[in-house]
């Protein structure tokens, strides 16, 4: 029996010693010293990442936005990208999916059979019928939107006060957890609400977005992980583009990145 994509992420925990998933949101429109603005420099740039960055990172996150704008063209570099990567790491399709069962079955398809991805993002508004697609094989995860990063969260995420939606979709995504591969996305610009929803999921490993460039806080962030619910840190522009954009600017910044998150899990952890 393959294990769960929980037990293969705290696996991966372990064995690379990070909690730290890449996003390869590379930005035509924020041209950099390792990419211009066309096609092929964005996909030679995203190749050399993941060269450089693979044994030193728990995973990477594809935006699948950042495709999808070049058409055809951007997917055959997602289906390039996802294939050079394979094996080496865990990958998260984020496409915050979430359709009628019919629907999501071809986009469960689309990401676990021909991506041959690791785990999708999905949005739980449908209902279980819209995830279970994504859940039915036990070694494939799925992180459930519930507490987003964006200044939108408040109009629907936070309502009503007191017993706000998002904690219910914790508690929700918590009872499809049967087959030990579901986790939630959590921003990590909400800080306060981390405890609470640690206590709603006790079970979930988080998704952290957040930390970095949108200024969300590291600490609390690590804080709402343990050993058998880790949170993951997933940062993409203050590592794509940190100092000049280059190669040795990306690694150091996943090396900092890996040095601060290890030692917040070891002061939170003892």
């Amino acid at each position: 029996m393959l294990p769960s994509f929980n037990a293969r992420l705290r696996s991966e925990v372990i064995r690379k010693q990070s909690r730290l998933c890449l996003g390869l949101d590379l930005d035509p429109d924020r041209p950099s010293r390792l990419h211009g603005d066309s096609l092929e420099s964005l996909k030679e740039a995203s190749l050399a990442i993941v060269e450089r960055t693979w044994e030193q990172v728990w995973g990477y996150k594809l935006n699948f936005a950042f495709f999808e704008r070049f058409g055809s063209a951007g997917y055959a570099w997602l289906e390039q990208l996802a294939a050079t990567i394979g094996e080496r790491a865990l990958v998260i399709g984020d496409g915050k999916r979430g359709d009628i069962g019919n629907s999501s079955r071809h986009y469960a398809q689309a990401i676990f059979g021909h991506l041959q991805l690791d785990a999708a993002t999905v949005n739980p508004y449908m209902g279980h019928d819209a995830i279970e697609p994504f859940i039915v094989h036990p070694d494939r995860g799925v992180f459930v939107l519930c507490l987003t990063s964006n200044p939108g969260a408040d109009d629907f995420q936070r309502r009503p006060r007191g017993a706000p939606l998002y904690r219910e979709v914790a508690a929700w995504a918590q009872n499809l957890n049967d087959a030990d591969n579901v986790g939630l996305v959590v921003g990590a610009t909400q800080p306060d609400d981390l405890a609470d929803l640690r206590q709603a999921a006790p079970g979930l490993p988080f998704l952290i977005p957040g930390v970095g460039a949108q200024g969300g806080s590291l600490g609390q962030a690590v804080a709402s992980g343990t050993p058998e619910a880790p949170s993951i840190i997933t940062v993409s522009r203050s590592v794509l583009y940190a100092g000049k954009g280059s190669l040795d600017d990306i690694l150091s910044a996943v090396a900092a990145y890996n040095r601060q998150i290890n030692t917040l899990v070891a002061v939170h952890e003892n």
